[in-house]
This record gives structure tokens, sequence and C-alpha cells, in this order.
């Protein structure tokens, strides 16, 4: 078999020259120096017999043979560092560490009572949880690499399980004018009141979700900050059931009766952002998460509300 030339840590620096735009700021990036990275790109282009970077001003640019070649060395990196991972999680036998990336509109009863299962169970594993709204997840799998991301959206090249069925209610406070209309509200008397809606986390796409129906609303970071802000009789939203479901029992909270989409679900997915290298102790947790979702689901119906 023959070996390759050129090493996998030639191809990442150049990776890191032109994500970064230049090589003083890859050398900052990669704690190298300066010339050892000039060097490392050097010997790559001479190796291979022709140019992969063009210098326009102080910007390094790709010609279009390199840009081709940098698409392959990035799945070739990325297929190594899988195939590390594997080696690791084979030889640990349990993850020392879960990246877990939620969906905020994951049912949070279920997903605390998961957790509070999973810790004694978890034989010390760490979880780092990362809320995010919905292309936050698709972006999470993207740029990172997430044990598990339980997401509305799913990205290109990942399978997914769906594992629970979100409802989504609109609701305003038990005093606010819609919440005391007689007769059901149509899209015009709707968008004379502020909308609360939840911003997209993702940094790179965004995308829009719920009625949007007017120009009056307010944007909030997440579901707990325009749960308290509708409950306070500012505006109206539509928010996930399984987390108000006090609110509407205690009367903070009201179901607008609305002539269409008072309600309105939406499958939420499990997915593993590590395919066949998941290890055991993320396949416990979607299993109690998967438990605690049926439970929840079953509460729902029992409660009628």
């Amino acid at each position: 078999m023959k070996a390759p030339r050129v090493t996998l840590e030639q191809w990442r620096v150049l990776q890191s020259v032109v994500d970064r735009g230049g090589f003083a700021q890859a050398a900052e990036a990669l704690h190298k120096s300066q010339s050892s990275v000039s060097y490392t790109v050097a010997k790559l282009q001479d190796q291979l017999g022709y140019p992969l970077l063009i210098i326009e001003g102080r910007k390094a640019k790709l010609t279009e043979r390199g840009e081709v070649l940098l698409r392959r060395s990035r799945h070739l990196i990325k297929e190594a560092v899988d195939l590390e991972e594997l080696a690791h999680t084979l030889g640990q036998g349990w993850e020392p560490e879960i990246e877990l990336v939620v969906d905020q509109a994951f049912p949070k009863p279920a997903l605390l009572r998961a957790l509070k299962a999973f810790e004694p169970q978890s034989q010390g594993t760490q979880v780092q949880l990362k809320e995010v709204v919905l292309s936050g997840g698709t972006e999470a799998l993207t740029h990172g690499h997430p044990d598990l991301v339980l997401t509305s959206l799913v990205a290109k090249g990942y399978l997914a399980d769906p594992i629970v069925d979100v409802e989504m209610v609109a609701v305003a406070s038990s005093d606010h004018p819609l919440a005391t209309a007689e007769y059901p509200i149509d899209n015009e008397r709707l968008s004379r009141e502020l909308q609360l809606v939840i911003r997209d986390s993702a940094v790179e796409t965004s995308v829009d979700a719920g009625w949007l129906g007017t120009d009056r609303r307010w944007t909030v970071s997440s579901l707990q900050s325009a749960l308290e802000i509708v409950v306070s009789g500012v505006g109206f939203a539509w928010l996930p059931k399984a987390d108000i479901l006090e609110d509407l029992k205690a009367g903070n909270l009201k179901k607008l009766n609305l002539v269409s989409g008072g309600e309105r679900k939406f499958h939420l997915y499990a997915v593993f952002g590590k395919g066949e290298r998941t290890g055991p102790a993320t396949r416990l947790l979607v299993e109690l998460l998967q438990v605690e979702c049926n439970r929840c689901t079953k509460n729902e119906a029992e409660q009628h509300i």
C-alpha cells in the first residue's frame, strides 16, 4: 500500500489559514509561529506540485484546485477525528462526558426527571447541557461534535428517531384582552396585539416560527423569558403545553379561543451526533428521556387542559 506523502497536520494548517483569513491569524489559532505555518503550507504545495493559495492584499485565497482539495481534506480530517473518538469510546467503554444539545421546546419536566434518573447511573459521566432554539440544533451538529441533539430540525446526513410530540398552545394572561374575548379570535383581531417570539439561537442561519402575522412583536432569547412576560400580562405567545400546565391550572394563563391554529404539534427528534460511535451512557440517557416523555404525554392527557 502506498503511503501518503502529505500529512493530516498539513491539511489542518491549510484549513486554518483559509478559515482564519491569513497566516498570522492561523498561527495564533494553532499556537504556532507564523514562519512554521508558512513553511507547512509551502511544503504542502511543493509536494503537490502546484499552488493551493494566492495572496490578495493581506488575505490568503484558495485557487480552484485548492478549493477542491480543501473540501476533500475537511472530510479526511473529520474521519480521522471520528476514528480516534471511536477508539477512545471502545477503550473507555463508558463516556466520561456527554455533550447534550436540547431545543428549548423540549418538555422541561421530562428533561429534568430524565437527568435526575440518569445521575445515579452515570458512573461519573459529566453532562454538558446546551439549550438552543430552532436551527441552533442543526448548527451544533454542523460545527461541533455533540453526542446527542434533541431538535425539530434534522441536519443533512444524520439519522434521527422521533422522541416526543410537542404541542404549542396560544396563550395570554387571564386578564389580557385576548383571554376575555367573547367570540373566536380571527387573524385581524390577533394582529392588533403584541406577540412574543423566540429568537432562533443559530448564528449563521435563522428561521422564523409561529404566527408572525403582525409587526407588533417582541423578540426574546428564551422560552422562559417569553413565559414570564406573557404571565405578567404583556402580549401573547405560543408556548409548549408541557411547560405551562401549572400556570394554566392556576389560572395565570388562559388558552386563546382562536378561529384556527390555537394549538399546533410538531415532532422533536433524538439525533445521535456521533452515529455508530455513540456510547452506552448516551444511549441510556435517551432511554430515560423516552420514558419521561411518555410519562409527560400521559399526564397531559389525564389533565385534559
